[in-house]
């Protein structure tokens, strides 16, 4: 008897050290850590406008339909960008479902960009990501779109082309994955260029 109640108390003990090092000390020491180290980064990459408001963050992307945005590539969680639905379409390449709407993705986006029914289309303008929730489009996506926000915004084209340059970040270590252009900090940075912070119903960077 007094074997067992040895044990138990053994385990009582051991369970209890590990609940506060992996429950306490551990979370803690990371969590401080993160703040002194990175704090925007541990706090959720967060974009705030001149105000302090946030708008977003550098790490989710948004939906933006209004011409004098830069869109962002499809999306597939929820009902586009929804953090707490991400996930892709999960449509395999034989699907007729997935090949239509790919087909009225590229349709649309050449109307939206004034291209012939010839000229390529960058797949990412018109297949969305694995998560659905990625804050970035290709360069070669945001160059076709430069013609349509100078003319709708009365900029010149090297104004936005310069934006778009600022914007673009490079593969992750320099040669991780491809360069990318953050589109809610990208349009964001448009909207203080022309001196106007007001977005359209549905367009919330």
């Amino acid at each position: 008897m007094n074997k067992v109640v040895n044990e138990l108390v053994k385990s009582i003990l051991a369970t209890a050290t590990l609940s506060v090092v992996c429950c306490g000390l551990y979370p803690a020491a990371v969590y401080g850590l993160a703040q002194v180290l990175f704090p925007q980064k541990a706090n959720g990459s967060l974009i705030l406008d001149a105000s302090g408001t946030v708008r977003g963050s550098h790490l989710l992307g948004q939906s933006f339909s209004s011409d004098r945005y830069f869109h962002s590539r499809p999306s597939a969680a929820g009902n586009g960008y929804d953090a707490a639905n991400s996930s892709g379409s999960n449509l395999g390449p034989t699907s007729t479902k997935l090949a239509d709407a790919v087909a009225q993705n590229i349709a649309d986006y050449r109307a939206q960009s004034g291209l012939s029914s010839n000229q390529p289309v960058p797949a990412d303008a018109v297949t969305a990501s694995a998560s659905g929730l990625d804050p970035h489009i290709s360069p070669a996506n945001a160059s076709i779109q430069i013609g349509r926000i100078a003319r709708v915004r009365g900029l010149r084209r090297s104004q936005v082309e310069e934006l778009v340059a600022r914007y673009t970040e490079g593969p992750d270590w320099g040669f991780l994955g491809d360069p990318g252009v953050n589109v809610v900090e990208l349009n964001l940075a448009l909207d203080r260029l022309a001196g106007s912070s007001s977005i359209p119903s549905g367009d919330k960077p």
